[in-house]
């Protein structure tokens, strides 16, 4: 097979060039010109087929549907920030707003990764009334913490409704695994602070009293165990919270010891991670490591004055007077050779994707998902 690919490409390349300069000047033809043009058109069709076995045409459709079509694909829905304000608050109106779409999905997502922040203050009311929005997914769902659910009873409520906090599962040759990366050092019990104090505290975007967000030594032993049991050419898709790497430290858009965590990974062909937190649509790849941000339902935060990942085609500052901009949820297409495409869908903005081949490309392939956007200031990306 391999000794028809090049030429048959570049035959190909030919024919849909013809093709498209035929169609070009269809609406311009006589009817006479237009059977003399046809002809030439069926001719180039018939040399690109010529010295080519005829199973060929079937070889090559059959490598571009492993390449466009997915294994399977997953839904997210992430940052909500529940409120206990009642049904009509307009962040629960957001989360239905998200479950209603994914549940309009045909076919539906094998699962939906929440990805952590159900709550806004970690109170049992806003989890309770969180989980009754989610348990309306027809799809299952996988839970992530993050630490708005988090640090008001450090995790209580959260274990009783949701189960552990880290965790892993397989799915069609996929390793999954479900992080706790909200961990921070104490700096409650000194001061003495109230529960409500330390949950005030860590609410806050640049916590000046806070300390870093880290997976911990715990959860790393935990990783390695569970990691050595699964063959080293199996995709990994880790669920972080916090961007496993470090982006921006006075935000906390962040995570202390993630070249511990890499390393742990190093050994791995393929590893994606995607984290929320950070509200926004996010690129990055390091070494074996492809990251996605995901989008918030509940607002969308500012990028950064640094550290913004160079793959990142960002998103235009959103409308402050329409709730929805710059918010949404999204899917990811895992495809056969273990890689992801990372689907974005923007309310009130064109969606967009981000595939690993735009990825594998670096600078030059993000360029090139960017490009309907230079020049344009004026209108909101994607």
């Amino acid at each position: 097979m391999a000794k028809y690919v090049l030429p048959m490409e570049r035959k190909k390349q030919e024919y849909l060039a013809e093709r498209e300069r035929f169609f070009a000047e269809l609406p311009k033809l006589s009817r006479r010109d237009f059977f003399k043009t046809a002809a030439k058109a069926a001719a180039v069709a018939t040399a690109f087929w010529k010295g080519f076995p005829p199973h060929s045409f079937q070889l090559i459709r059959v490598a571009e549907a492993k390449e466009s079509q997915p294994k399977f694909t997953f839904a997210y829905i992430s940052d909500t920030h529940i409120l206990d304000k009642g049904l009509n608050h307009r962040f629960v109106k957001a989360c239905q707003k998200a479950v209603d779409d994914v549940n309009a999905l045909d076919p539906q997502p094998d699962f939906v990764l929440f990805g952590g922040d159900l709550a806004q203050l970690g109170k049992p009311e806003e989890l309770s009334l969180g989980k009754q929005l989610l348990d309306q997914l027809k799809a299952p769902v996988r839970m992530m913490v993050g630490e708005h659910d988090w640090y008001l009873d450090l995790g209580e409520k959260w274990r009783e409704m949701f189960g552990e906090p880290t965790y892993s599962f397989d799915h069609k040759g996929v390793h999954f695994i479900v992080l706790n990366s909200v961990i921070v050092e104490d700096y409650w019990t000194e001061p003495k602070m109230t529960p409500m104090e330390r949950m005030l505290a860590m609410a806050q975007l640049d916590n000046p009293n806070g300390r870093p967000f880290m997976v911990g030594e715990e959860q790393r032993e935990w990783l390695k165990k569970d990691l050595a049991k699964v063959d080293k050419k199996t995709p990994i898709v880790i669920f972080s919270h916090s961007p496993l790497y470090k982006y921006y430290r006075p935000w906390n858009f962040w995570t202390e010891d993630a070249e511990e965590v890499h390393k742990i990974l190093a050994p791995f062909e393929t590893v994606t991670v995607i984290h929320a937190h950070t509200h926004q649509v996010l690129t990055h790849r390091l070494r074996n490591i492809t990251f996605h941000g995901v989008l918030s339902t509940a607002w969308p935060w500012p990028y950064a004055p640094q550290g913004i990942p160079e793959l990142t085609v960002q998103m235009v500052r959103a409308d402050p007077f329409n709730q929805f901009d710059g918010c949404g949820w999204g899917s990811v297409n895992m495809r056969p050779d273990g890689q992801a495409d990372k689907h974005y869908v923007l309310w009130d903005r064109n969606p967009m994707t981000v595939t690993f081949d735009h990825v594998r490309r670096g600078k030059q392939g993000m360029a090139e998902l960017a490009k309907p956007l230079q020049g344009r200031v004026d209108w909101p990306s994607y």
